[in-house]
């Protein structure tokens, strides 16, 4: 029987020290608690006037062993550091079971599909008075013609040609009509699809975009326009 009363307390505040191990460093006064009653009942178990005496004992042990051996949490962040696989986490940062913060969700934003662009075309020189393209130009327009067949089959393109105001109104205006009929031509035979076409017209010599009195608006004014709608 005195093996017994003298083994129990040992048995007992081993398994309230192991206990206290699992816990946290900040959690010395839960350790205290439990080592308290758990002391209190050691000393009961000798004599009752003992009891008091084990409880501040059993306090004491208890705390102090939780605070030596108990988990800490350096980054405040509630993971104890045996746990904490992101350490040093910046304080009010919310993380997860293992102390990381969650991982970003990615998000992926769809270009925005221009609804309506507009190629001009410069640099084409027809030959004189004509509405006949040089080989320089088709060269050109066989780069704009790869562009355009890229376009999804429901583009639909207008083709406007414009001259610059050297000559007569009306003159004008039939010559950027057959210029524009000549670049569309040529971009069908290059392979743009005839149906994506859905005008060619036209426009003279009005709506310039630079000074007609000197040569190089003049040279900007002479071009084609091709609009395209998706």
């Amino acid at each position: 029987m005195n093996m017994v009363r003298t083994a129990l307390p040992l048995v007992l505040l081993t398994s309230m020290l192991t206990g206290c191990a699992g816990l946290q460093k900040t959690d010395w006064p839960v350790c205290a608690a439990v080592g308290g009653v758990g002391g209190a009942g050691l000393g009961a178990i000798e004599s009752g006037a003992w009891a008091g005496y084990g409880a501040l004992l059993g306090a004491g042990i208890a705390a102090g062993y939780c605070w030596v051996h108990g988990d800490g949490d350096a980054d405040g962040d509630g993971v104890p550091d045996s746990r904490d696989k992101c350490p040093g986490t910046p304080k009010g940062v919310q993380v997860d079971a293992n102390g990381c913060p969650p991982e970003p969700v990615a998000v992926v934003e769809a270009p925005a599909m221009v609804k309506e662009e507009t190629i001009v075309i410069r640099d084409i020189h027809f030959q004189f008075d004509s509405a006949k393209l040089t080989g320089a130009d088709k060269a050109k327009l066989d780069t704009v013609a790869t562009r355009l067949k890229q376009e999804a089959p429901s583009a639909q393109l207008h083709v406007t040609g414009y001259t610059d105001s050297v000559g007569k109104d009306a003159y004008n205006q039939r010559l950027s009509e057959k210029r524009a009929h000549a670049v569309t031509e040529y971009l069908i035979s290059a392979g743009v699809p005839r149906s994506s076409f859905v005008s060619v017209v036209g426009a003279g010599e009005s709506h310039p975009v630079a000074d007609n009195k000197t040569a190089d608006g003049r040279a900007l004014n002479r071009r084609t326009e091709i609009k395209i709608n998706r």
